[in-house]
C-alpha cells in the first residue's frame, strides 16, 4: 500500500480509533527494544542523572508543578 494511500485511510478513521493504533504501533516499538539503541553518551548522561537524583532526590520539580508554571506564565 502506498504511503498516501495509508494515511488517506488512517484519516477515516474515528479519534478513538486513531489514538488505539498509535498505541499499538508504539508497543510494537517498544518490543523491539534492540531497535532502539542508546549510545555511549546517552548511558554516560542517564547514569549521571540517577546518580544527581540519588544525591539530592528533593531538588528539582514535579511535573504537577511545572505544568503549573507553565500555564500561568500565558
Amino acid at each position: 500500500m502506498e504511503k498516501y494511500s495509508v494515511t488517506s485511510e488512517i484519516k477515516k478513521l474515528s479519534v478513538a480509533e486513531r489514538i488505539l493504533m498509535v498505541q499499538e504501533i508504539w508497543d510494537s516499538i517498544a518490543a523491539e527494544q534492540g531497535a532502539l539503541a542508546v549510545t555511549e553518551a546517552q548511558k554516560t548522561e542517564l547514569d549521571r542523572r540517577i546518580a544527581s537524583h540519588g544525591a539530592s532526590p528533593n531538588e528539582g520539580r514535579s511535573w504537577e508543578e511545572i505544568k503549573r508554571r507553565l500555564k500561568g506564565s500565558k
